[in-house]
């Protein structure tokens, strides 16, 4: 049986690159190699896209503090419009072999916030993952929870301010909202990037200013008492979640070290040890977030859990992390799915997906 070409993109100009790398370092070594054919194309943190070789793609591969993409200097180009042979060699202008299927592993700005999702769109190739407009919305946490608010889904009570008028926030007024501690974080980066906890005025400022270097917009957010729960979706049209896990943070919160650097920096409970009904609770609720927000292929949904039960979303994470301590993929193997039938999964849901959005053009373009 002929095998598929799976198109591995990794990499990028984000903060997350060295997780990306990580990522895909994961999915390769798990994807089913009698049924898959990877082909690795990496992105140096210049944006310059590079046709990688499986056997020399990354260097210090087990240091997630050290690892880097060892470019080729293969640099590749697309053909947007085409069918087949989208993606060429750039210096040698002759295709590359053609891809069946896109893993965009591409965490962060670029990756995940729908650029990357309207790149492959135009050049008609099938990938994994939320599409264009699901990807951006939940890139955007202020208009993620302004979507779910209108949903009828909980969220954190914040303010969002835009650069021209970051000499406008003013501590006092923020505080008379919203109290202390606060969350102050960049509306559009993942993984806790440029996220700081803050209680004191001089903190404020220079949290303000630390998350207006990842953004152009910022969002102060009150601070949620509860155990911080993770759930995990997979599906188009009929979404399923996963047994939720906890999170136990042994730092102040969350941080970027502690999910993909510092494996000390917080330990994983999963499955949480939750009654039958707040499971129920929190796996219904990941699924209605998934959709309101456009969400196709796979989410991570994060919630806290407060003491009276209730439960407030944190934020959506559209390609969580696949590294080797990713909550995602964890999540689903004691869900019963393992992570080469997860990466097999993932794959037949982008495949299913471009066939009905093919089906779909061709029945438009019948009708005119």
């Amino acid at each position: 049986m002929k095998k598929i070409k799976v198109g591995i993109i990794f990499g990028g100009k984000s903060a997350e690159h060295e997780v990306s790398l990580q990522s895909a370092k994961n999915i390769v070594d798990a994807v089913d190699k009698t049924k898959y054919e990877v082909v690795l194309v990496g992105i140096d943190k210049q944006g310059k896209w590079h046709i990688n070789d499986q056997t020399s793609y990354l260097l210090n591969e087990e240091n997630p503090k050290l690892i880097q993409l060892n470019k080729s200097n293969e640099n590749v180009a697309i053909v947007p419009g085409e069918t087949k042979h989208q993606l060429i060699h750039a210096s040698k202008e002759i295709s590359i072999d053609q891809l069946d299927v896109v893993f965009p592993i591409v965490h962060g700005t670029l990756g995940e916030d729908g650029s990357m999702q309207g790149m492959l769109r135009i050049a008609n190739l099938p990938f994994v993952g939320t599409s264009v407009l699901g990807s951006a919305i939940c890139m955007d946490k202020d208009i993620a929870k302004r979507l779910l608010k209108e949903a009828g889904i909980n969220v954190a009570k914040g303010l969002a301010f835009t650069r021209a008028k970051k000499n406008n926030i003013d501590f006092d007024e923020v505080t008379a909202q919203l109290n202390v501690p606060l969350f102050i974080k960049p509306a559009n980066q993942g993984s806790s990037v440029g996220v700081s906890k803050v209680s004191t005025k001089e903190e404020f400022d220079e949290a303000i200013h630390a998350a207006f270097q990842y953004d152009h917009k910022v969002i102060v957010e009150e601070n949620i008492t509860g155990r911080e729960i993770e759930c995990a979706v997979l599906g188009n049209a009929d979404p399923k979640a996963s047994i939720p896990g906890e999170i136990l943070p042994q730092t102040e919160f969350y941080s970027y070290e502690s999910k993909y650097i510092d494996e000390s920096g917080a330990e994983l409970a999963i499955p949480a040890d939750l009654p039958e009904e707040t499971v129920e609770k929190i796996q219904a609720a990941a699924i209605d977030v998934f959709q309101a927000l456009e969400c196709e292929g796979l989410a991570r949904v994060d919630f806290f859990l407060k003491e009276n039960g209730e439960i407030y979303v944190n934020e959506v994470n559209t390609l969580p992390g696949f590294t080797r301590i990713s909550m995602y993929p964890k999540l689903w193997e004691i869900s019963g799915v393992s992570y080469p039938e997860l990466i097999n999964r993932l794959i037949e849901l982008a495949m299913e997906r471009h066939e009905l959005d093919a089906m779909l053009k061709s029945a438009v373009w019948d009708e005119a």
